[in-house]
């Protein structure tokens, strides 16, 4: 037997799987019934022990095709892991591959209860060990810190279309989930992805077309560097930020961000369009969100989460801003359209 002990005191057994081994963490959850592949390769989890909602993990097994990046979290907690996947897709067990890439699982804890604290409680720290040490105030102390750093790409790479380039784009990786590269791709952008510590002169200095945001890990707040350089980057260029790149925005415009209770981590939150009403179910990963009302005149609040009120988009001088992700693996895909938008930005348009 193991074990998962919260800094609340409360210890939950289960049966040690993948590379079990000591580890704490960040006690998150997430509701998708799907894509527990895209999970575990979001780089946006690093620093975190994630629980699975849906009781069920592992029946359509192992997919590489659809890994996000490279694996970041501290542990994962399931009900009850499959070994006996069915898909023609797969290429093996996901317990093997836990085995494989290092990262400690529990299984057969009850998740449901877990969640059930997380969302009264909020989110909180959690050990995965084999028995509960005495003293828990390491464990209360632990904070999730320079993820960022740690998730991006170490040198620039270039990606190309199969179709004749219509936009050069940069991508700044924050810790960047590789369907954003695919929706640009895909829409015939040169795509540049370059590590988070570079400065905005060298991006100005490539004359790309565009600017990609992207997604990433930890408190927004702490990427002190990152925000400066956005700072220098607003108003120059059509920008696009997703997740993480939504926050930095903000901060580069002079706003605020909040820590959330327990945050948005699944693939079913409702966001609002403010300006149609319409809206939309979209996929989510994140325990921060942009106080809208710091950015009181110096932009425009265009999304909003219909659950909690929480903002889910900003409008600024050529940059477009959500907290939520379009590139959407595994689903759903309803808010795409906004890559769309992105590239009639770049083409001269204005957000529509």
């Amino acid at each position: 037997m193991a074990c998962l002990v919260l800094s609340n005191g409360m210890v939950f057994e289960g049966e040690p799987a993948g590379d079990f081994r000591e580890t704490v963490g960040e006690l998150v959850f997430t509701t998708g019934m799907n894509g527990y592949l895209e999970t575990l390769t979001d780089p946006s989890y690093a620093g975190q022990l994630v629980i699975q909602t849906f009781p069920m993990i592992g029946n359509y097994g192992l997919i590489p095709e659809d890994f996000e990046g490279e694996p970041a979290l501290k542990g994962y907690i399931v009900r009850h892991l499959c070994d006996t996947p069915s898909n023609f897709r797969s290429k093996g067990q996901l317990s093997g591959w836990l085995r494989e890439r290092h990262i400690p699982a529990l299984v057969g804890p009850d998740t449901r209860a877990l969640t059930r604290i997380l969302r009264e409680s909020g989110t909180m720290n959690a050990m995965l060990c084999e028995t509960c040490p005495p003293d828990l105030q390491a464990l209360r102390d632990y904070s999730v810190k320079g993820q960022v750093m740690a998730c991006t790409c170490r040198e620039i790479r270039t990606y190309a279309p199969e179709d004749p380039v219509r936009f050069r784009v940069a991508l700044m990786d924050y810790g960047a989930k590789r369907n954003i590269i695919r929706e640009l791709l895909k829409r015939g952008c040169e795509v540049t992805q370059l590590p988070a510590d570079t400065p905005a002169e060298a991006v100005l200095e490539m004359h790309p077309q565009g600017l990609m945001l992207s997604n990433g890990p930890g408190d927004p707040a702490e990427n002190v560097y990152q925000v400066e350089q956005l700072r220098r980057l607003m108003g120059r260029l059509p920008i696009f930020g997703i997740c993480l790149g939504h926050q930095l925005a903000a901060l580069a415009m002079g706003g605020r961000t909040l820590r959330l209770k327990y945050g948005h981590r699944g693939v079913n939150q409702p966001v609002v369009d403010l300006r149609s009403g319409r809206t939309y179910i979209t996929s989510q990963n994140h325990g921060y969100a942009v106080d809208a009302r710091s950015l009181e005149g110096r932009g425009t609040e265009i999304f909003r989460n219909a659950n909690d009120g929480s903002c889910e988009g900003m409008l600024y001088d050529q940059c477009m801003t959500v907290q939520f992700h379009p590139e959407a693996c595994a689903g759903p895909r309803d808010t795409g359209f906004l890559f769309d938008t992105f590239m009639t930005m770049m083409g001269g348009g204005s957000f529509a």
